[in-house]
């Protein structure tokens, strides 16, 4: 078993098609796969049928932009093997995403009078299915640099931090309002990459909350953060899971079957 539970394609903020993530995942011999788009379900009827045409499983999964609103800082929530039509989520999440479109279009508008090179047509060619922009539509517009260069992030930096022309955020969901809606919808609730937001101190909150896991495998996290989600785990019987978080060209490069678990503790794979 080779697991793999953190992916992102074109139905959000990654650069590859759910087909090619498939196509990959096969390649590197990955067995069991989440491709978890921020903020939306939408792919997950195309996923089922590339899980059949590619013979991998395919977990239902989302990754939901949430805040910390005691302590100020972006909490991110997984969601898997959800139900249904997932009327819970989909009622927390639209706003979220119409929310991020209308505030990428005005990034974009301060972006062109900067006097920078873009159009609207140019970064709507990087939207597949889900019409909803994101920065990373933009930079793929303005830079043929990668990610991780030195070029593309002097740019970003200029553009969307400190005092840069595109500088602000849009409102995210409540983390406890995002947790009840996976919980509501049948779905197993995990807290993403706590070493990366620093999201420690409002796991031991969450778990009183329902929280089922923690990610544990994740290109971000150092021994440090294994030694401390293991112990975590381990006192509150959550499931640990992980994976790449990739996201093609839009992120770091990473190599797909690098980050994985060998066990996929989940119910109905208990036995895996």
């Amino acid at each position: 078993m080779k697991v793999d539970l953190h992916m992102h394609s074109t139905y959000s903020d990654g650069s590859n098609t759910l087909e090619e993530l498939f196509r990959q995942a096969k390649t590197v011999g990955l067995t069991h796969i989440s491709v978890v788009d921020h903020d939306t379900v939408h792919h997950f009827e195309e996923g089922q049928q590339l899980a059949e045409k590619y013979n991998i499983h395919f977990i239902p999964g989302i990754e939901i932009s949430a805040y910390d609103f005691e302590r100020g800082r972006k909490v991110h929530m997984l969601g898997y093997q959800l139900q249904g039509s997932c009327e819970h989520i989909r009622r927390l999440c639209q706003p979220l995403l119409n929310r991020r479109h209308e505030h990428t279009l005005w990034q974009m508008r301060q972006i062109q009078e900067a006097g920078f090179a873009i159009t609207e047509e140019q970064a709507y060619e990087r939207i597949a299915e889900v019409n909803v922009l994101y920065k990373q539509h933009i930079m793929d517009v303005l830079t043929t640099a990668s990610f991780d260069s030195k070029d593309y992030q002097t740019l970003y930096r200029s553009l969307f931090k400190n005092n840069g022309v595109a500088a602000s955020d849009i409102r995210y969901v409540d983390v406890f309002a995002a947790l009840r809606a996976i919980k509501a919808d049948g779905g197993i609730a995990v807290l993403a990459h706590p070493g990366q937001l620093d999201s420690y101190e409002i796991a031991e909150e969450l778990i009183k909350e329902g929280l089922d896991g923690i990610e544990l495998v994740h290109p971000d996290h150092n021994e440090h953060d294994y030694e401390r989600i293991v112990t975590m785990a381990n006192k509150h019987g959550l499931l640990m899971t992980g994976g790449s978080d990739y996201h093609g060209r839009y992120g770091t490069e990473i190599a797909l079957g690098k980050y994985t678990m060998q066990h996929l503790y989940m119910p109905q794979f208990v036995n895996a």
